[in-house]
């Protein structure tokens, strides 16, 4: 049986605003919000358009989703993305923002500090199954947007990279963890670490198993 090829991300979303006299749109999306450790990454990016959309897209040849991506491919359309793009913004939210907002909370608060990020201002915004109510900007926000909409996939390779980026440095920080390999998610590696040299600072109070960890499960583990 023949396979059905994956379609890849359009500009059909940001030429309909650009027909609508919106220069500057902004695709948003994130990395990490389902991580036990590290922080929760988004990014910004405002893409080239102008009246025909071929020339951008054979620009951006490639750019997708970031999870439909290898890291080393993911590593060399960030270098594309970074060159070609009109402007890029990163937002880092915190795993003490997380623990005290919750992980939705501290997601569009990292959205909202790619936005000032972006020079040129955005005119416009798509986004990943989210809204930024409070951002008076017209919006779009599309389901499994990063696999849809190329501004998006491109904010969401930006936002992976630079997060695994991060937990590589935590990696040297605390290498029994395994950070470098799983990034802070809740893998039986990244558990059974946790088990037997216990909780980190940079791991997020709130999230479940953490919490019960540090709530009686596994007393003499946690510091």
């Amino acid at each position: 049986m023949q396979k059905t090829k994956k379609s890849s991300p359009t500009l059909t979303e940001e030429m309909a605003l650009f027909e609508q006299g919106y220069c500057f749109i902004a695709g948003l999306d994130e990395a990490g919000r389902g991580c036990l450790a590290g922080p929760v990454v988004a990014a910004a990016v405002i893409l080239p358009l102008e009246s025909n959309p071929t020339p951008v897209l054979a620009r951006f040849t490639g750019v997708n989703d970031s999870k439909q991506l290898n890291e080393a491919t993911r590593e060399r359309l960030y270098d594309v993305i970074m060159e070609h793009a009109l402007a890029v913004g990163v937002g880092i939210g915190s795993v003490e923002l997380i623990d005290q907002r919750n992980i939705l909370q501290a997601t569009l608060q990292s959205m909202r500090v790619a936005l000032t990020q972006l020079t040129p201002t955005a005119q416009a915004l798509l986004l990943d199954a989210v809204r930024l109510r409070d951002i008076p900007l017209p919006q779009l926000s599309l389901t499994k947007g990063d696999s849809r909409c190329l501004s998006i996939a491109a904010a969401s390779i930006i936002a992976k990279v630079t997060r695994d980026r991060l937990m590589h440095q935590l990696h040297e920080e605390f290498p029994r963890y395994g950070f470098k390999q799983h990034k802070g998610y809740g893998t039986p590696e990244h558990l059974e670490a946790l088990k037997q040299f216990g909780v980190t600072p940079h791991h997020r109070r709130s999230f479940s198993p953490i919490r019960e960890m540090l709530f009686g499960l596994f007393p003499d583990t946690a510091f």
